[in-house]
């Protein structure tokens, strides 16, 4: 059978990899969408094609033999992105890691290299196949060379062979240099001959058999071609001289060094967890002397059970992992459980003999003296009280733990904190339930130590043992309890919308003159811009752009833009908030269970998901009414709103020690009108409404780094005037442009900003080239401790309402967390005792130099809620 070499444009795909993909970038800023994009086609590549031998040949930075015949070679080229160029040296250590052979020559570019080794292979009989996104390398197919082009981006390849391109270009592949030099090339610059396009060059190299023969029996040809050819025969010489690919560079075939290898694999999965590449780890099959061997016992027995358990105890400590099938959004069966005390002693039990024993666990579960490590403990804490069993004694939660050492990750799974933390990757084996539980038990164990010693380092612990590990019965019991919903005036909501959406979509069809899918931004596009002859604002790679931005400033050239908005807002609630809250409402609580998350956001703060009822729209009337549907558990109970009064701008006033800001808390002023006051310069009882909302859109702007140009855009006035504010903002309140400088300045340095409580966000932007990415950067320095010192008070709160609730052993019970607001369901006979719990807790959490302020209201639902003061 004949050995195959396959030969990679490594330059040409690289390329081609960083323009097919969006900019993509690790946690420590390090670029990596180039990398990214080659090592999915290399992986693709080997498995497709288990080449003998393989090679990847890189072009040079100094200039080659083409720029020095023709200064203009490639000169109009832009330069190469710094994205792009920081990505080469990752591209060779990839390279390296996989064992592949790296040619570079000198004077010389890839292609020249390529032709050469093709060559090379031809005369020892190895058949080549040559992987590029450049069509040059078509002239070197043979009888022993295939080349493989790149079709669109980096997914899509296509094979061509002698019969391809014969079949293709009507010429044979030696015959395809010929055609560039008449033609020439604009990606590269060769000039050709001016006038040739490839269909005239193909018929002039088809006529007369080859370029030679083609200035040779120039006679024959008349008009303008005629003289072209004459008067650029020297050019066109020289281009095919420089489109020619050269196949005596000095380099070698070294058989040995190109031989295709197994993979270093530990140097491969180190560099595929330094770029997060760790998708792409689960492609790569470990040798079996690579591969984990886990001693562990799985338990059959009570009696076997209750010895595990006895050395649980007595060493105090129990890692636990649950495997479980999702069978709703609320429902989950347990498939199997293991547990351990140290890296020794794992055992694992079925979900079967589970279902026998669980009387038998609860001893140690609710064991507070037994400490409890976990890896997403919320979850854990709410199967086992479907038990009827408590989670008491919980110590470690390795999840949340590494999200505080680094919260912009995307994923805190087990197999990558142990690729991250241990250096060790778990190969998951789907058919080996057992086998996976055992390793994750085991991984939790190994990785306790370390974790917890670096949120020492980080001074984080306290963050860790005082406010996140407590916080995770508070959201389990909150996830538990739900809140309830009216499904009878959901429907009846949903009805309304539907009628309202009907009503809509004949006025725009009227207005346009025809009925079409006013949900497809294509069709839209089409009416408004092709039938309406609307002005196009912006377009997209597809067509004209229909978004709300465009939409908003074609208002006041047509009606039917502002009934777009107006449909597609409707739409937006009773398919999301409306129709997508009846389908999850759990059909035996009549509530909706939503799911707490700890370590989503950068910030610290909390989201919530299935559903997501932070983000129901309270801005507009139709927004606020799906609130009505929420309501306390009984007709006897209140829910209870606790929201904190302006806490992002009383942190700010905290942590950048502004005297003016200090005063206007400390004086219980109304923040804004003060701001209006120092902003227009004018007395405190001439502020207008008009000038208090503007100086709350410059209150809240700062906070978030506003620039002149968003201030403008939010206000609807010139830059020039948002400025003027903005400098006016901070002539009144200094001390607060000390913070913003300070802040910068020492986050650059050190590498990340904290909050109150030390949580920790890191920023490697601030280095960055782009000013855009940089500038992005600053304001979230600007942001992060406001934003992040406001989570951190708000779940102190919760954890010390929580304690308060059950040592007053009330009926009411937190249910909802909701940005800067508490919810609660609270019995009629119990709201002045837990109003002034909540309140006092609240405004006491964190001991700030302004003080805190909480506004409670109450109501039978979350729409119609009254001031209340206990």
């Amino acid at each position: 059978m004949t050995d195959k070499l396959i030969l990679i444009d490594g330059n040409s795909l690289f390329h081609r990899a960083f323009y097919a993909l969006p900019i993509l970038k690790t946690s420590n800023g390090i670029y990596t969408n180039a990398v990214y994009g080659f090592t999915t086609m290399l992986l693709r590549l080997l498995e497709e094609e288990t080449p003998d031998y393989i090679i990847t040949a890189l072009d040079r930075k100094e200039p080659t033999f083409r720029h020095k015949e023709y200064s203009e070679y490639k000169g109009h080229r832009a330069k190469t992105p710094d994205e792009l160029n920081s990505q080469f040296p990752i591209l060779k250590k990839l390279l390296s890691a996989f064992n592949i052979n790296i040619l570079e020559a000198e004077g010389y570019e890839a292609d020249d290299i390529i032709g050469t080794i093709s060559r090379q292979a031809g005369d020892m009989g190895i058949k080549t196949l040559i992987v590029t996104g450049d069509k040059d390398a078509l002239q070197l197919v043979s009888p022993y060379t295939k080349v493989l082009l790149t079709k669109k981006g980096i997914s899509e390849l296509e094979l061509y062979d002698e019969e391809k391109i014969l079949e293709k270009y009507g010429v044979s592949p030696e015959r395809l240099v010929d055609v560039k030099g008449l033609m020439g090339d604009p990606s590269d610059n060769i000039p050709g001959v001016p006038n040739i396009g490839e269909k005239t060059a193909i018929k002039l190299i088809k006529q007369f058999g080859s370029f030679e023969n083609v200035f040779n029996n120039i006679g024959e040809l008349k008009g303008k071609l005629k003289e072209n050819l004459e008067k650029y025969k020297e050019q066109a010489f020289m281009s095919r001289k420089l489109a020619k690919i050269y196949t005596d560079v000095p380099v070698e075939f070294d058989l040995e060094k190109s031989k295709y290898r197994e993979k270093n694999y530990e140097e491969t999965i180190k560099l595929f967890k330094e770029l997060e590449f760790l998708s792409i780890i689960d492609r790569i099959e470990l040798p079996s002397a690579n591969k984990d061997v886990i001693k562990f016992k799985t338990l059959k027995n009570i009696q076997e059970i209750e010895n595990a358990l006895q050395l649980i105890k007595k060493k105090g400590i129990m890692a636990v992992s649950f495997e479980t099938e999702k069978l709703s959004i609320t429902e989950k069966t347990i498939l199997g459980m293991s547990f351990g005390s140290d890296e020794q002693n794992i055992y694992f039990v079925s979900g079967d003999t589970l279902a026998k024993t669980w009387d038998i666990f609860r001893s140690v579960f609710e064991d507070q003296n037994v400490k409890k490590i976990c890896h997403d403990a919320k979850e854990i804490y709410i199967l086992l009280n479907n038990e009827g069993i408590k989670l008491n004694g919980l110590e470690m939660d390795i999840m949340i733990g590494a999200y505080l050492l680094d919260p912009s990750k995307t994923s805190y799974s087990l197999e990558k904190l142990s690729l991250e933390f241990l250096n060790y990757y778990i190969q998951d084996k789907p058919e080996e339930l057992e086998y996976n539980s055992c390793v994750k038990t085991k991984i939790q164990i190994k990785l306790k130590e370390t974790i917890l010693s670096k949120l020492k380092d980080a001074e984080m612990l306290m963050l860790f043992e005082e406010v996140e590990m407590p916080l995770i019965k508070v959201l389990a019991e909150m996830e538990l309890e739900g809140i309830k919903v009216d499904v009878e005036e959901l429907e009846i909501l949903s009805k309304d919308f539907g009628e309202r959406l009907n009503i809509l979509s004949s006025k725009i069809y009227d207005l346009a003159g025809l009925e079409f899918n006013i949900n497809s931004p294509k069709q839209l596009g089409e009416v408004l811009f092709e039938k309406l002859g609307l002005p196009v604002i912006k377009k997209t790679k597809t067509g004209y752009s229909t978004d709300a931005e465009v939409l908003n400033k074609l208002k006041n050239h047509h009606e039917i833009a502002k009934l777009v908005l107006e449909y597609r807002s409707i739409m937006k609630l009773k398919s999301t908030y409306v129709d997508g809250l009846i389908s999850i409402v759990n059909k035996d609580t009549h509530k909706v269970h939503t799911s707490f998350n700890q370590t989503i956001t950068t910030t610290g703060r909390l989201s919530s998901t299935e559903p997501n009822l932070q983000n129901i729209p309270v801005r507009f009337e139709l927004g606020r009414e799906i609130r009505k549907v929420f309501k306390p558990e009984n007709d006897g109970n209140y829910l209870l709103s606790a929201d904190y009064s302006q806490i992002e701008l009383r942190v700010l006033a905290h942590i950048s020690g502004d005297e003016n800001l200090i005063n206007a808390f400390i004086n219980g002023e109304d923040i804004h009108a003060n701001t209006a006051s120092k902003v227009f310069d004018v007395k405190l009882e001439d502020v207008t409404p008009a000038m208090r909302d503007k100086a709350k859109a410059v209150n809240f702007g700062i906070v978030y780094g506003i620039s002149d140009y968003g201030l403008s855009q939010d206000l609807g006035i010139s830059r020039k005037e948002a400025q003027q504010y903005i400098d006016n903002y901070f002539k009144k309140y200094p001390g607060v442009m000390d913070y913003i400088r300070e802040t910068i300045k020492k986050a650059s340095i050190q590498g990340y900003v904290a909050t109150i409580m030390n949580r920790r966000r890191y920023l490697p932007d601030l280095h960055s080239k782009n000013r855009n990415i940089r500038s992005f950067a600053e304001r979230t320095a600007i942001n992060t401790p406001i934003q992040g010192s406001a989570a951190d008070i708000i779940k102190i709160a919760m954890n010390k309402i929580y304690k308060s609730l059950k040592k007053e052993k009330l009926r009411a019970k937190m249910i909802l967390q909701v940005h800067d607001e508490l919810i609660f369901d609270v019995p009629a006979d119990e709201l002045s005792l837990a109003g002034n719990i909540i309140k006092r807790e609240m405004e006491g959490a964190y001991p700030l130099s302004v003080p805190l302020k909480v506004d409670l209201k109450k109501g039978h639902n979350w729409y119609e809620m009254v001031e209340f003061r206990g």
